[in-house]
């Protein structure tokens, strides 16, 4: 069965001798990912195939900012690429091979499955979150589309964020305006300054906001805002923390937007302790502060960690801070890519990573 799997999966090259295709494990926009057993090692890996990855420069801008990103943020809470296979040739390759740890599920499946999860689980979720974005943040990287589904999980609790697609490397001398133009990820965690182009500044307040929104989901097996629109993820949001001050409201660059809070009819905040009625008050605490309105009156991941909540957990020694990514790296962002230049590059992080490989022999 295995044999027949390995030659669907691998096209004409791609170290298929090394891996054994054990079963596809997912299908995306993208490609196949497969769970397979590095034979050297013995190890479980998930194989993620990249079909045609040049057609279209905006998905191999994506691939290559992925990849970049995660050998550049090495972290126990983030995934981590072990290997990447590239074809003999590097002028003609459609397909990538990307090798990552195997995980057996994510967050998504894990709330939606588990009844049995308990307030020691949700405390030491969240924690695992937090740790993970203070060392993003710390990078000077926006995650940007934290979801339930970007955060895989083991039957030991253990979760790793993923999917750094959308991703990005924030240096000071860039104008915020020109990165966030392809902002497309998912509503029901999008911070209310994304639902409507609020504030002028994109800060890393907008990953707090989503980890808040997939901390209340696990508090209540469901998502928390799952507005169908921009104007109904607001109204939801509004129902829930009350109308915002007229002092956020100002703040507003967007008219349309601003009008349309400022027209919003009154309406009182909901206590926590009623729309969560069995969380734990030092949960409900943290979780405030982590959905504030206002992007400025949200705390940071690291003072979050530090929050009387992870009173039991709190371990500076497992909380690692980092650097932030140089410039250079993402260099390629102001430059009008083509195919063959996202190629190229593609290939240079191959051989950068420091991922063995045979087939970077034919590189001159």
């Amino acid at each position: 069965m295995s044999n027949m799997l390995d030659k669907e999966f691998f096209t004409e090259y791609g170290e298929a001798n090394q891996y054994e295709i054990q079963e596809v494990v997912g299908k995306g926009s993208y490609g196949v990912v497969a769970a397979a057993i590095d034979t050297h090692t013995g190890e479980r890996v998930a194989i993620k195939k990249i079909n045609d990855v040049f057609e279209h420069v905006s998905d191999a801008t994506r691939i290559l900012r992925e990849i970049k990103l995660l050998r550049l943020l090495r972290h126990p809470d983030i995934v981590e690429i072990k290997h990447i296979m590239l074809p003999p040739c590097r002028r003609e390759f459609k397909d990538i091979y990307v090798v990552f740890e195997l995980m057996e599920s994510d967050l998504h499946q894990v709330i939606k499955a588990n009844d049995d999860l308990t307030p020691g689980h949700f405390q030491f979720f969240l924690y695992q979150l937090l740790r993970a974005l203070k060392y993003i943040h710390a990078a000077n990287v926006f995650h940007r589309d934290l979801k339930p589904k970007n955060i895989l999980a083991n039957a030991d609790c253990k979760l790793k964020i993923c999917d750094f697609g959308l991703a990005r490397a924030s240096f000071s001398d860039t104008p915020s305006a020109i990165f966030w133009t392809d902002y497309v990820a998912t509503r029901w965690y999008r911070a209310p300054e994304l639902c409507g182009s609020f504030f002028s500044k994109y800060t890393p307040a907008i990953d707090i906001w989503s980890i808040g929104c997939i901390f209340a989901e696990m508090l209540t097996g469901k998502p928390l805002f799952p507005g169908k629109n921009a104007v109904q993820q607001l109204d939801l949001i509004t129902d829930l923390l009350g109308t915002p001050s007229s002092e956020t409201t100002a703040r507003i660059r967007n008219e349309k937007a601003r009008r349309y809070m400022n027209n919003m009819a009154k309406k009182p905040r909901v206590p926590f302790s009623q729309k969560f009625p069995n969380a734990d008050p030092l949960a409900l605490g943290l979780l405030e502060r982590l959905l504030a309105f206002d992007p400025r009156n949200r705390c940071s991941a690291e003072e979050a960690l530090a929050d009387p909540y992870f009173f039991s957990l709190t371990n500076m020694e497992d909380e690692p801070s980092t650097q932030p990514i140089p410039k250079l790296e993402f260099e390629f962002e102001r430059r009008n890519l083509t195919k063959d230049s996202i190629r190229e590059l593609i290939y240079r992080e191959h051989t950068d990573s420091g991922v063995s490989s045979s087939d970077a022999a034919g590189i001159p």
